[in-house]
């Protein structure tokens, strides 16, 4: 029996329903770290679905032959070469994960020109200062942001530094250095990269919208371990009622503690505390693990082994 048909059913199901169900839920807001690590979890097991589905449509006997043969008796040509359906098929299955690197690649590797270009500028006019674990930039608009990656660097504006108090930039900081930890930027990558390849399905968009809010409110979570609620809330709100949302006040491939997402982020933290039980995330941890395997076990179950 072909799995041709079950793997489409599979990848309609992850592509549409999927992102549904997550969006719907409180959870991932009260979880951000496991919620990405299943939004990621599922863009995996879609991507393998979709090749898997495609080498298996093109195996003997499988749809795509019988399309194929179709259309040659419609146009009086003759049947299919099996040797070619087979090589497209094995050529679809591989352009899958090969469109996805070089699209990850490319972002990457653009988003680390950036920060290089940035970095240069910030070793000519920005100032180290010890105290603050950051370079201080003479700019007027209120902002803090980070260059991830090699020789990485927190950066705070002058703006920033004359509108906040010490602890409130202490929080500011903590927030980007573990976007630093983290290495949020390779998975902000990702999941532009799927979004790309994969552009038009709503798992893709859905995924390429929600994995940089995640990210962001898990840096929040670990400024929150270190400061109190208070201090960063005070941070961010003056941040933002002064401009740090400006277009151009952040530069490409940096990671920052403002933009469009504070608004959503300081209800987050101002909301009554609600915790995700231990179960909760031991089974949603579990499913996560799981979600990329499944399509191996509808391409080859067990029993036919």
């Amino acid at each position: 029996m072909n799995a041709a048909p079950a793997l489409l059913g599979y990848a309609a199901a992850v592509g549409v329903l999927a992102p549904r169900v997550m969006l719907r839920g409180g959870w991932p807001h009260r979880a951000p770290v496991l919620a990405a690590a299943v939004w990621f979890a599922l863009g995996t097991s879609f991507s393998v679905c979709v090749a898997l589905a495609a080498l298996h449509l093109a195996t003997p006997g499988a749809h795509l032959h019988g399309i194929l043969y179709s259309c040659g008796v419609a146009l009086g040509v003759g049947p299919p070469d099996a040797g070619a359906v087979r090589r497209l098929g094995v050529g679809v299955s591989a352009a899958v994960p090969t469109a996805q690197l070089a699209a990850f690649a490319h972002h990457a590797l653009r988003a680390r020109a950036a920060r290089s270009r940035h970095r240069a500028i910030l070793d000519k006019v920005g100032r180290p200062s010890a105290s603050l674990g950051a370079t201080v930039l003479d700019h007027m608009t209120p902002t803090a942001y980070c260059l991830p990656g090699h020789r990485s660097r927190i950066v705070v504006s002058s703006g920033a530094v004359d509108l906040l108090t010490e602890t409130e930039i202490a929080a500011v900081v903590a927030h980007e250095r573990v976007h630093i930890a983290g290495r949020h930027h390779l998975l902000l990558a990702a999941a532009r990269a799927f979004a790309v390849v994969f552009r038009g399905v709503p798992l893709a968009r859905h995924l390429g919208q929600q994995i940089p809010l995640l990210l962001e409110m898990a840096a929040d979570d670990g400024a929150l371990r270190r400061h109190p609620h208070r201090t960063l809330v005070t941070a961010m709100f003056e941040m933002a009622s002064a401009g740090a949302v400006a277009k151009g006040a952040v530069p490409k491939g940096a990671l920052s503690a403002g933009g469009r997402t504070v608004p959503i982020r300081l209800r987050r933290i101002l909301a009554p505390a609600r915790r995700t039980r231990p179960a909760f995330r031991a089974v949603v941890a579990g499913a996560a693990v799981l979600m990329p395997l499944l399509p191996l076990l509808l391409a080859c179950p067990p029993g036919l082994a």
